[in-house]
């Protein structure tokens, strides 16, 4: 009999549970206990739970696993609960991009906020409700809910003031970020200590210490300046660290369509971004990053399964936060990390009721933030921009109120650098069309969206964006990997 239970929703992620998987059982503790799988895809499913059999067996742990596409049993008893699902898949996804770059509205990502962010979710919300309710009615009494999907804020939000569930949003931004500053700063192992706080994707290191040594805006720029990879790469998010005096700890793209001045205009656009790699801005990037490898599995999986065998003592665990709080809980060792939950006056200077991202502290009592945190001022505004839209973005998504979705893109800080009102009303219309199957909140709306589309009155145009790349097949992929070997081995 397993000690408790972990259930994993969206399980079909291959890549990402397996590493959940093992990074869990790199602790002795946490190994007598039974995993359970959910999706919607059986085929992923039953190709991952093969994975995972694997590596349980070669290592004679007493570890189960089960896998089922019925969310509600997987949730039977489950102690801890993991999400890291995508509402409406790449099909949906392409909409929150493709419909928005058409009234001028450029984006990387698209997950976060910004009309792409705004529309992800609406889409994820009402899902999330639904995982909350069979947590409440089936899970273990008092079970933890660990949020790893995008919209972070908002599902989060969503999953603590309606779903009434215990809940902890995940990200690797930080951690992400605090390397790049070991980098540039010639950091061992252990003597780079930072504070990061802020929301989820704008996170701001507001205390950098090496070897104990206070790090300065000044020494920071000159640093990232002086790196021929990092000066290129990261061009935004530098200058952003000399106006603000500290270091975001998201991507350039990422970092790009939260603010109102990068994106706005074509030829801005091209000045700050780089195209080695889709995440430092380019139009559209993650979605065609998304669609070339979105059946990456199925030709890595062989390879999956004989890495499987491999005793678990080799596999490095990685800097995600899940396993070590469930360590921290289950065994009382404390861990550092940061998490997003409800501000509650953790950080003086944003809204109690937002969703914040900080600094924590994990043992059997819990989650314990630090406290008493106040962000510089700059930082706060742009935090707070975020907030008030995040906040209309859930309260439409849990009403169904298509006016008030609408003010909350309004109000989104990129969007209301680019387009009218009037451009925005319609932009909405017709995203909630195309996603209509996705976002039942809204069907009541929809036949009237589609009136006032009939008769729109707004141009659109076709435009590709400032920066973008055409999707290449796997094949490609491969093949262009294959040249560049030959081309470094001379």
């Amino acid at each position: 009999m397993a000690s408790f239970k972990i259930a994993i929703i969206g399980a079909g992620s291959i890549g990402f549970t397996k590493k959940l998987f093992t990074d869990i059982l790199s602790v002795p503790e946490l190994r007598d206990v039974e995993f359970a799988l959910t999706d919607l895809s059986e085929h992923n499913l039953a190709m991952i739970k093969s994975i995972l059999d694997r590596i349980v067996e070669a290592n004679k742990l007493p570890t189960r696993v089960t896998a089922t596409t019925d969310r509600r049993r997987a949730l039977e008893g489950a102690r801890y609960i993991i999400s890291c699902v995508r509402v409406g898949g790449l099909e949906a996804y392409a909409d929150d991009i493709r419909i928005p770059l058409k009234y001028g509205v450029d984006q990387c990502v698209g997950d976060t906020i910004c009309a792409g962010g705004i529309l992800y979710g609406q889409r994820n919300i009402p899902v999330i409700l639904d995982f909350c309710k069979d947590i409440r009615e089936v899970a273990e009494p008092g079970a933890k809910f660990l949020n790893y999907a995008n919209p972070m804020a908002m599902n989060s939000w969503a999953a603590i003031e309606y779903g009434k569930v215990d809940t902890v949003g995940l990200c690797h931004g930080v951690q992400h970020g605090a390397e790049q500053i070991a980098e540039i700063l010639g950091a061992g192992e252990g003597e780079l200590d930072y504070i990061c706080s802020g929301i989820n994707h704008q996170t701001w290191f507001v205390d950098i210490r090496l070897g104990g040594r206070k790090i300065g805006k000044d020494e920071l720029v000159a640093a990232f300046e002086a790196h021929p990879i990092f000066s290129q790469q990261e061009k935004l998010r530098i200058d952003v660290l000399k106006r603000f005096g500290v270091y975001s700890t998201e991507s350039n793209g990422h970092l790009s369509e939260y603010l109102p001045w990068y994106r706005k205009r074509p030829d801005e656009i091209s000045r700050w971004i780089d195209m080695s790699d889709w995440i430092h801005g380019e139009t559209g990037g993650y979605l065609r990053y998304s669609t070339e490898t979105r059946n990456w599995f199925e030709t890595e999986y062989p390879r999956f399964l004989e890495e499987a065998s491999r005793p678990l003592e080799t596999i490095k665990r990685s800097n995600e936060h899940a396993s070590r709080i469930l360590e921290a809980l289950e065994t009382g060792r404390v861990y550092r990390g940061h998490f997003n939950v409800k501000n509650n006056g953790v950080i003086t200077n944003l809204p109690a009721d937002a969703i914040i991202e900080s600094p924590g502290f994990v043992d059997r009592f819990g989650i314990n933030m630090v406290a008493g945190i106040t962000l510089p001022e700059a930082c706060a505004a742009t935090c707070i921009a975020s907030i008030n839209v995040q906040r209309m973005s859930v309260h439409a998504a849990i009403t169904g109120d298509i006016d008030l979705l609408k003010l909350a893109v309004l109000h989104d800080p990129l969007v209301g650098a680019i387009c009218t009102p009037e451009e925005v009303w319609q932009m909405v219309d017709e995203m909630v069309v195309a996603q209509a199957e996705w976002l039942p909140q809204y069907a009541h709306a929809i036949d009237a969206a589609k009136e006032r589309l009939a008769r729109a009155t707004v141009a659109t145009r076709e435009w590709k964006g400032a920066a973008r790349r055409e999707v290449r097949s796997i094949e490609e992929i491969r093949a262009e990997k294959e040249a560049a070997k030959l081309r470094a081995a001379g």
